[in-house]
């Protein structure tokens, strides 16, 4: 459908990162993705992948138009609902871990998977019921490991904070745009420690596996050797962002460093356990919608 003319619902296959499943070029993929329109859901490709040992049949079905407040972009596996957050597995093959993408680069729209609604769709965020944005584009893919939650009751033993309620962050710094929605294996590289507004809000720094780059980057060190200054640009990014709102700048803990993959992979283990405490009702769901 064209940009101006998005249907207020449509069904379609849901992308699932693989060379293997890739039925458009690079190239006009690129194209899609920049459009700030429903243009950039234009694209459909097949999404029958086996996702942790796991035949799963997924797909997106768009409901309201972008950039409203109705916009809706939700999960579902053989035509029933299902939830980004709790239904897709964390655990991808090789190491690697599904990232969920709400925000491709280049894009300002303030995307998230919905915590409290139910199922979980994707949705714009909302301050003082206006849509929001970033005053300005962010350069790498954003979104989410699904089953992993930072527990806002769980205060962490060095750094005195507690989580912010959310799944753990991800931050993708690969070469090409990811369409939202799209379910991703990632290779994790390393993790940033924010502290936003006295919480704790990890970054974690991850690299898409079919990424050309990724079988030169393992840890932060490779990094920092194929792509210098990329850690320093995602941690000034998210230090500086809120400062438009008049908010104060974003710290970092650890002195700032950027943590190994060995103790990013200890930070996805414990927050999915966090995630598991919450599905299991051993912590205080509140407004959380956690299917069950």
């Amino acid at each position: 459908w064209g940009p101006s003319t998005p249907p207020s619902s449509a069904a379609r296959p849901l992308v699932v990162a693989s060379p293997c499943l890739l039925t458009m070029s690079r190239s006009a993929m690129a194209v899609a993705f920049l459009c700030s329109s429903a243009a950039a859901f234009k694209a459909a490709r097949p999404s029958v992948r086996a996702l942790s040992g796991i035949r799963r049949h997924l797909s997106t079905a768009v409901v309201g138009d972008l950039g409203t407040m109705d916009f809706r972009l939700k999960f579902e596996e053989e035509g029933k609902p299902i939830s980004p957050w709790h239904d897709i597995p964390l655990e991808a093959e090789d190491g690697c871990y599904n990232m969920v993408t709400e925000i491709p680069k280049y894009t300002k729209a303030k995307m998230e998977v919905a915590t409290k609604e139910e199922s979980n769709p994707i949705a714009q965020d909302t301050k003082n019921g206006k849509l929001r944005d970033y005053h300005g584009p962010i350069f790498w893919n954003y979104g989410c490991l699904p089953q992993t939650w930072e527990d806002p009751n769980a205060e962490h033993p060095e750094l005195k904070v507690n989580g912010d309620n959310d799944p753990l962050d991800v931050v993708e710094v690969g070469s090409e745009p990811l369409e939202m929605g799209s379910v991703t294996p990632v290779k994790p590289i390393g993790m940033l420690a924010m502290i936003d507004d006295g919480e704790l809000d990890w970054k974690l720094i991850a690299i898409a596996k079919t990424d050309a780059m990724a079988s030169e980057i393992n840890d932060v060190d490779d990094l920092e050797a194929k792509m210098p200054g990329v850690v320093s640009g995602i941690r000034e990014w998210f230090r500086w962002y809120k400062t438009p709102d008049n908010k104060p700048l974003n710290a970092f803990g650890f002195d700032e460093k950027c943590l190994s993959k060995d103790e990013a992979i200890k930070v996805i283990e414990e927050t999915n356990e966090q995630w598991k405490a919450l599905r299991e009702g051993k912590v205080d769901a509140g407004k959380l919608w956690i299917g069950n």
